[in-house]
Parts: C-alpha cells; sequence; structure tokens
C-alpha cells in the first residue's frame, strides 16, 4: 500500500470520528421530532407531504406495520423502477432511442432489484442502456429512497431496543421523509458543494 493510500484510509477514519458525534447527535433529534436549524425551511415541506399524502404524524406503528410499510414501499418502487426501465422507449428525455431491447425483463428485473435494495448491483453499461428518463425518474430516485426507508428501518432498530416496554417503534412514513428531508437533502447539498469547490 502507497503512503497516499494509507493517508486516505486515516483520513476517512478521522473525517468519521471528527462527525459521528455531531451528525449522531443530529439524527437523535430529527427521529425524535425536535426543532432543528433546518426546521425553518424543511417543517414547512414537511408538513406539506404529510397532508398530500394523508400521514398522521403523531400515530406510531407497531413493528409488525412497520415492517408491511417497509415492505410495501419497496415492493412498489420495485415495480415502479422495473415498469419505467421496461418501458423507457416510451419516454421523454431519451435521445438515444433505447427501449425494452437495451432493458430485457431479466436485466430489468436485476437492475430494479438491485437499487430496491440499495446494492447498486449494475450487470450494464448506463450510456448505452438507460435513458436520461430512466436514470433519472427510476434509479436516482431509489438512489434516495432506498438510503431513506434504510435509515428508517435502522432508526426502528434502535427504537425496539430503547423502547423495551413500548409496542410502537416509529411511524414509517415519518421516518422515511425526515430521513430524506433532514438527512439526505442537506448532506447531498453539503456534499454536492465540496464536489464543485474540488472541481
Amino acid at each position: 500500500m502507497t503512503p497516499n493510500g494509507v493517508a486516505q484510509i486515516l483520513l476517512f477514519f478521522l473525517l468519521i470520528l471528527v462527525f459521528t458525534k455531531p451528525l449522531g447527535s443530529y439524527m437523535a433529534r430529527v427521529f425524535q421530532g425536535e426543532r432543528t436549524l433546518l426546521h425553518p425551511f424543511l417543517r414547512p415541506l414537511e408538513l406539506g407531504l404529510y397532508r398530500l399524502f394523508g400521514i398522521e404524524e403523531e400515530v406510531e406503528m407497531p413493528w409488525t406495520t412497520y415492517a408491511i410499510a417497509f415492505v410495501l414501499f419497496s415492493v412498489v418502487g420495485l415495480l415502479l423502477t422495473y415498469l419505467l426501465l421496461r418501458l423507457q422507449g416510451h419516454f421523454p428525455w431519451n435521445p438515444q432511442k433505447f427501449g425494452s431491447e437495451q432493458m430485457p425483463p431479466d436485466l430489468a428485473f436485476n437492475t430494479a432489484v438491485s437499487f430496491t435494495t440499495n446494492t447498486n448491483w449494475q450487470s450494464y453499461t448506463p450510456e448505452s442502456t438507460v435513458s436520461y428518463f430512466s436514470n433519472m425518474v427510476a434509479l436516482a430516485v431509489h438512489n434516495w429512497m432506498s438510503a431513506a426507508a434504510g435509515i428508517a428501518v435502522a432508526v426502528a432498530f434502535i427504537r425496539g431496543f430503547a423502547r423495551r416496554t413500548v409496542r410502537e417503534i416509529g411511524n414509517f412514513w415519518v421516518d422515511t421523509t425526515r430521513a430524506t428531508l433532514y438527512i439526505l437533502l442537506p448532506l447531498t447539498f453539503i456534499l454536492a458543494l465540496l464536489l464543485v469547490w474540488q472541481g
């Protein structure tokens, strides 16, 4: 291993140590529904999403309902992704005219499963297989939603240990919404600025 490689590994672990406490404390406040610095900006959007989708923020779920919500969310996402990939020839932003020939059933299913499970295993070349529309609507959305669902399940798992005498472990829809708005969106913005700064 080169000295540069060792330095990068050490820097990575140093960054994890530096950000664990502040990010962990921030995430704890977010998932407990406490006010954060981003509340003035994101809370109206959060409440609007709850109204739009009929989510009752204060209603918590037992672990079975939480698990069913997670599975339904994942299955619907998988099916929509599969359909979008198979039907990509019928959608806009497809100057290469990619269609079902580039995304046969087995490849579309494999891709939908891999993005739904957040493994993102690609057995294709995106530039010669997937349209811009499919990339944005089917795959990029999954990069957010599967991550948000994974964070929500991790939070519910932690609550399960912390709340030994309580049947409810939170609300899957609230946790997924908060993970998207308060965790993933700000991190994406910060990392995008970092990448722009780095050229």
